[in-house]
């Protein structure tokens, strides 16, 4: 990467940057980037700065919105911020931003163009409730074969089942995609220790949304209950008002006080919580690859998922973890039991992960590989 280049991210949430795409950016601005920051801001605005980035608060758009003059506003706000940075590359991240990113880059001529789908979204996980929105399927597929197919782009996928979505569907071309999985996990930070000693917890992490299978594990947790397993499960992450799956917090208090479950909301110090912990759960109906489950894996905990894209990349099923059907809180309890009830299980299952994370997951190893893909593009776009 030539020194001084000029690399657009763009995020809808500033604490999605900090989580997700903050190690990539490093790894960008350390290659001799000049990194700017597109989103809106609420709480990480300083952080954002303090990494020597340039941050571009984004007013107009709301992920909920579906106003056609907000719509239009956050576009036309797009393109003036890619107009006057000039990028020679943009990463859009997320169904939103790839949509108004693609928009804003075709309108600004921006050379080089990656189009980060990080899990395919609400509209497309496989939720019973919500199958008379099918036809939203139909219609984003639509606004992707327009707006996907800029001449120097690549769609980039965190799994191969994301990816046959839109290629099995003819919205997008295979040789105009690329896989890298997951957003990688600081090994170092997330390091693996010893379980404590203790009565069993159980650890979800993540934003508490009806698609993340949070009710799933709440009847799970009943079950455990109910059949005296002596263990605890604890919910930590909070509400996300702006998505129509999210849980709202009277509902998780009321879970919470039936005592099946606890529930901490939003914290900062995963780490710590997951050394603290004995295994992790996430029954998502659908995900990109989960960084909590990364996380847990690197944190040496075997971890309970479902057989769903995104889900099956991180677990492998019987070596470092177990992986359950959708919508089954029995079988849900059966494995989280059957960890509980297993100390040298947990063990063995905790290592196979750490291992699995070394290989294929780190940090530095995301992050080199999407550097690779930049300079692809950006030789590309010279041309």
């Amino acid at each position: 990467m030539k020194p001084g280049t000029r690399i657009l991210f763009f995020t809808t949430e500033d604490w999605y940057f900090c989580s997700h795409r903050l190690p990539i950016a490093r790894a960008a601005r350390d290659a001799g980037a000049q990194v700017h920051v597109v989103t809106r801001v609420t709480k990480h605005g300083e952080a954002i700065r303090a990494e020597g980035f340039v941050l571009h608060p984004l007013r107009t758009m709301r992920r909920r919105s579906s106003s056609p003059v907000r719509e239009a506003a956050t576009v036309a706000e797009l393109t003036a911020i890619y107009l006057s940075v000039r990028p020679d590359l943009v990463h859009h991240v997320a169904l939103k931003p790839v949509v108004y990113g693609s928009l804003a880059a075709r309108l600004a001529r921006v050379p080089a163009v990656v189009n980060a789908l990080a899990g395919m979204g609400y509209l497309f996980t496989d939720d019973p409730e919500k199958q008379a929105a099918a036809w939203s399927r139909v219609a984003i597929r639509g606004v992707f074969r327009t707006v996907l197919r800029l001449p120097n782009a690549v769609v980039l996928f965190q799994n191969p089942d994301d990816r046959a979505v839109l290629t099995d569907a003819g919205v997008v071309a295979l040789e105009q995609t690329a896989i890298i999985r997951g957003s990688g996990v600081d090994m170092t930070e997330f390091e693996s220790a010893p379980e404590p000693q203790g009565v069993p917890l159980i650890i979800f992490g993540g934003r508490m949304l009806r698609q993340k299978g949070v009710g799933e594990l709440h009847e799970a947790a009943r079950l455990l209950r109910d059949r005296g397993v002596s263990c605890r499960v604890a919910l930590v992450g909070d509400p996300d008002p702006d998505n129509p799956a999210s849980i709202s917090e009277e509902t998780l208090r009321g879970w919470a006080e039936s005592g099946a479950l606890e529930y901490w909301g939003r914290r900062s110090d995963m780490p710590a919580i997951l050394r603290d912990a004995h295994i992790a759960c996430l029954p998502s109906y659908r995900e990109g690859l989960p960084k909590f489950l990364l996380e847990a894996a690197s944190c040496g905990r075997p971890i309970v998922t479902t057989d769903t894209p995104g889900c099956r990349e991180i677990c492998i099923d019987g070596e470092n973890g177990f992986l359950v059907p959708l919508f089954d809180p029995k079988s849900l309890a059966d494995r989280l039991q059957t960890l509980v009830e297993d100390e040298s299980l947990r063990r063995r299952m905790g290592a196979a992960g750490r291992a699995l994370v070394e290989r294929a997951f780190s940090a530095e190893a995301v992050a080199a590989r999407t550097m690779e893909l930049y300079d692809r593009l950006l030789e590309r776009g010279r041309a």
